[in-house]
């Protein structure tokens, strides 16, 4: 009698389904990225766009920011989302950060704003799973769900560094923020390390508000640049990447914000560093 042949992917699908138990106990705790730097090994890594969004982890009831607060969607923005735990971010569109946050933060959801929202999922967390086996599960769970708010980020497997670099040219020119990396191998753990790395033309950080500076000339009259403190204690100037109307009505202090540099002095500060945003994704209460 000859021998019969089947096809492993029924078997592989089944395994991606029967994957282990969701992580979830007390509030979320999120994987967090190192940067990326040349000659760092790309094998056996994905890439994706770095998304300006908000982070939020859908924990099968309700979005969750990083601080532990509900993002309060609209009953009909999640209808038929799956009970399980999902990682990933709210999201609005290239460039429009500030719209998305002041959307998802009200106490009272807009319909009108979280209709042009959608929820980017990157990850499923799940113990036991290496993230090349989370995708096909995510792939999988999120491909069952007929809703135009939900979707997979796109994942690509990473090539050279000079692919990653012609990428990078090519989605920051299209108004993008940059690219991530995640280990296909790795498992879904919490905290920082090199299993996510992000890749940015820049690199980016935050500081606390200490006061504000006066501007001169056609700045008079209004602010010129914020004093800043780093988490280390360490306090510099930013001043510039603000617009008008921001510096007429400038980062109150003790506002943390975002701000991205270009490497860093012999002294250990940032260099060139601008104003990106002021860092307000939590949700009000």
């Amino acid at each position: 009698m000859p021998p019969r042949f089947f096809s492993a992917a029924p078997l592989l699908a089944l395994l991606a389904i029967l994957l282990p138990t969701f992580v979830l106990a007390g509030p979320p705790k999120f994987t967090l990225a190192n940067v990326y730097q040349k000659g760092m090994p790309l094998e056996g890594y994905w890439v994706s766009e770095k998304l300006d969004g908000v982070r939020a982890y859908w924990t099968g009831e309700r979005f969750m920011s990083r601080g532990g607060n509900e993002y309060r969607a609209p009953q009909w923005f999640t209808a038929g989302f799956p009970e399980h735990p999902l990682d990933g971010e709210l999201w609005m569109g290239r460039g429009r950060f500030a719209e998305l946050s002041g959307a998802v933060r009200k106490v009272d959801p807009v319909d009108a704003e979280w209709r042009k929202i959608r929820f980017m999922v990157f990850d499923l967390p799940l113990t036991g799973a290496t993230f090349d086996q989370r995708l096909a599960r995510l792939e999988v769970l999120v491909g069952k769900i007929d809703s135009p708010f939900l979707a997979v980020v796109q994942q690509q497997r990473a090539s050279t560094h000079e692919d990653l670099m012609a990428q990078l040219e090519a989605v920051t020119g299209d108004g993008a923020e940059g690219l991530m990396l995640r280990l296909g191998s790795s498992e879904y753990r919490t905290g920082r390390s090199s299993d996510l790395l992000k890749v940015k033309q820049y690199s980016d950080a935050e500081a606390v508000v200490i006061r504000h500076l006066p501007g001169k000339g056609k700045y008079r009259n209004m602010m010129g640049s914020l004093l800043v403190e780093l988490q280390n204690g360490r306090r510099f100037r930013i001043g510039s990447g603000f617009s008008d109307a921001e510096r007429v009505s400038p980062p109150e202090p003790g506002t943390t914000i975002t701000f991205k540099y270009y490497g860093q002095t012999a002294t250990g500060l940032p260099r060139f560093a601008s104003f990106l945003r002021i860092r307000n994704d939590e949700p009000s209460r």
